[in-house]
């Protein structure tokens, strides 16, 4: 499976942030906001990642994010001239995906908890799959309404009356179908190839899986001044309590596999004194100990 980070819009949200750098620059705490849906897709076991973004802020991603590499993988950039809704990317990606299946994730979302994602990666074999997360304003999102059974029937963009309080995050899998789907997608109201359209179109042929994420899971839209600093002070409170790091892409890449320990520490010690070297070096620290135990 390979994964698109969608990281292009305007960014108009986080107005005047974005005269400095793209919203998915902006810091979520100790780390820019991209390198947490890297992250969530590192875990989740893609090393084949295709990043879009607009014309202006694709050399700063490149320079951020680099090759890949560093972290075992491969990293492919793509321009978005103008935005023209979520579902654009696997246009703009198409010989990328090259009839693979595909994970899409937002550049704005942060997730945190559980193991929903990659057991949903491991499960996938065709169709769609996509989320419903439980929240308390269904009516600024996409929502998936369910029957008795717990199966999806439903989902409308924005409802002014929801019909359940199940949104539906920033997280998509499709298989290798997608791109002629999304061909066939009219544009909505507003010019854009919306994501639910898309989602409908796999739904009314009986090919879209929704999971429920459940308690304990969080779902953090960074797309505003006011949840950029919610998100900051939730992965602060996350960080210190449980001394461990969210959206750290190069123990993630050391956890499933990606790197060795050998290459995590080179890559640590290339790094600046500060906070993050010192985590990262504690992780190699503790590698290393329990390597000699075995």
């Amino acid at each position: 499976m390979k994964g698109i980070i969608l990281a292009g819009g305007a960014g108009s949200r986080l107005f005047p942030l974005t005269l400095v750098a793209s919203k998915q620059l902006q810091p979520v705490f100790d780390k820019p906001m991209v390198y947490y849906p890297l992250t969530t897709l590192i875990e989740g076991g893609i090393r084949e990642l295709c990043l879009i973004s607009t014309p202006q802020d694709l050399p700063r991603f490149q320079q951020l994010l680099g090759d890949g590499s560093a972290w075992g993988l491969t990293i492919d950039y793509r321009e978005q001239a103008k935005p023209a809704g979520i579902a654009q990317a696997f246009l703009i990606a198409e010989s990328f995906i090259a009839g693979d299946a595909v994970t899409l994730i937002l550049g704005d979302n942060i997730f945190y908890g559980g193991d929903s994602f990659q057991k949903a990666f491991a499960d996938f074999k065709s169709g769609a799959a996509i989320f419903g997360y439980h929240v308390n304003d269904p009516e600024r999102y996409g929502v998936v309404e369910f029957d008795a059974h717990g199966q999806a029937i439903s989902i409308e963009e924005k409802p002014k009356q929801p019909r359940s309080n199940y949104a539906v995050p920033g997280l998509y899998i499709y298989d290798h179908s997608v791109v002629s789907v999304a061909k066939n997608l009219k544009p909505s109201a507003r010019g854009e190839l919306e994501i639910t359209d898309l989602n409908v179109a796999y739904l009314r042929r009986g090919a879209l899986h929704v999971y429920r994420l459940g308690r304990g899971f969080a779902w953090l839209d960074a797309g505003t001044s006011s949840s950029l600093h919610e998100a900051s002070a939730y992965v602060q409170t996350i960080e210190k309590r449980a001394g461990i790091k969210i959206g750290c892409p190069e123990e993630a890449a050391f956890r499933s596999g990606f790197i060795s320990l050998a290459q995590l520490s080179a890559v640590t010690s290339q790094m600046p004194k500060c906070e993050y070297r010192d985590y990262l070096a504690a992780v190699v620290a503790e590698a290393e100990r329990l390597k000699v135990q075995k």
